[in-house]
């Protein structure tokens, strides 16, 4: 296996929409990754989509083609990878295992979601579809519903409270306040964050993430070639996926995600790293609660110790090892499809010290989780400067 890096990244910035369609958005990301490479739509020898759902948000199937050639990348395969909120994360690994195996040399990834086409209803109804639509869903369940289940355990399990989960939405919105393209640049207080309108008891509207548009890329290429396209090539040091039951009832503890820890524990091992080597961090916020786990099953801290993890600011931009600069899924949005792209073009930012106003200090080796569902698959992504 070769060694890989990414060589460009680009997105768009993250809201709703109304007067654009999922290509375009694709395309301008695309476009931008183009143009941060160094690259040509001739030198791209492979192209990968990360979308969930397409067909159901905006009525268009066979999107990779569909995007890829809107681009001006043609003659090369386009493939449409889907892993629920994971689905950029691992068109991005499968595109890693390209490259790493020596297939081709210079890749694309392009993650993108339009999904405020629909009302809120329908699109709960959408996103429920990357659950169990033959138990848990058919029962009523969304996936707030199914979260809210997993944080009301934590707290039975492990005395996690309240002010805990709301201390990652103050957190993240703080951050999200900073960033340009971020979806919800609003500074929340604490007393905000615990009050907000209930969506399902104990989460309420502060505890989830947003309904978002947006796409991001990027291009991958072999570290030894990597500095004919730019100076600033990012290494990928460590990468993995894994997979878990897609139903809640059929995991033997709902506290912990067994996709997350496995994928974690590869990726480590690939780059020969700790969770004490990572020094910043983008988890898959989709809920509150989601960031909490994550930081447990990373081992960033003890389990069960998530809440107070968060809560004692060692998770703050000025903090031991930040989490969510950009402002998470929480405040920064989340296009599912787009999301885990979106991740690798935050580490890379920060890594590459573009970052603005959200740099943070130690940034040379950063960690991407990107959970597709409620934990049926993660990827797991380390970077590091090359």
């Amino acid at each position: 296996m070769r060694p890989v890096a990414v060589i460009g990244a680009g997105k768009t910035p993250f809201g709703a929409f109304p007067d654009r369609d999922l290509r375009s958005l694709a395309v301008e990301a695309g476009q931008k990754c183009l143009r941060n490479a160094n690259a040509t739509p001739a030198q791209i020898q492979s192209f990968y989509l990360g979308n969930f759902s397409g067909p159901a948000f905006v009525g268009q199937n066979h999107l990779a083609p569909y995007v890829s050639t809107a681009l001006g990348i043609e003659d090369v395969p386009a493939t449409r990878i889907e892993a629920a909120c994971a689905s950029s994360g691992s068109a991005f690994y499968h595109a890693w295992t390209e490259v790493a195996a020596g297939i081709q040399d210079v890749v694309m990834v392009v993650g993108v979601e339009k999904m405020t086409s629909q009302t809120t209803a329908r699109t709960s109804e959408i996103l429920a579809e990357a659950g169990d639509c033959s138990g848990e869903m058919k029962a009523g369940n969304t996936f707030a519903s199914l979260f809210a289940m997993i944080a009301r355990r934590h707290m039975y399990e492990f005395g996690t409270k309240k002010e805990h989960l709301a201390s990652v939405a103050v957190k993240n919105h703080a951050n999200g306040a900073l960033n340009p393209d971020a979806h919800m640049r609003k500074a929340i207080t604490l007393e905000q964050a615990m009050n907000g309108k209930p969506i399902a008891d104990p989460l309420n509207i502060y505890d989830c993430s947003l309904i978002s548009d947006g796409a991001a890329a990027v291009i991958l290429a072999p570290l030894e070639r990597a500095r004919e396209f730019t100076d600033k090539p990012v290494r990928v040091l460590g990468i993995a996926q894994a997979s878990d039951r897609v139903a809640l009832d059929e995991k033997p503890d709902i506290t912990t995600f067994a996709a997350v820890r496995r994928a974690g524990e590869k990726a480590y091992g690939m780059a020969g790293l700790g969770p004490d080597d990572i020094q910043f961090a983008e988890l898959h916020d989709c809920f509150t609660i989601a960031e909490i786990i994550a930081s447990e099953d990373l081992g960033f801290c003890r389990r069960g110790q998530g809440g107070p993890y968060v809560f004692e600011g060692c998770t703050l931009r000025t903090g031991p090892r930040p989490v969510n600069t950009t402002g998470g899924l929480k405040a920064k949005g989340h296009p599912v499809g787009a999301t885990g792209v979106s991740q690798i073009c935050d580490l890379m930012k920060q890594i590459r010290g573009e970052a603005g106003e959200l740099q943070i200090p130690r940034h040379e080796v950063g960690l991407a989780e990107n959970l597709g569902g409620s934990g049926g698959t993660c990827v797991v992504t380390i970077l590091g400067a090359a």
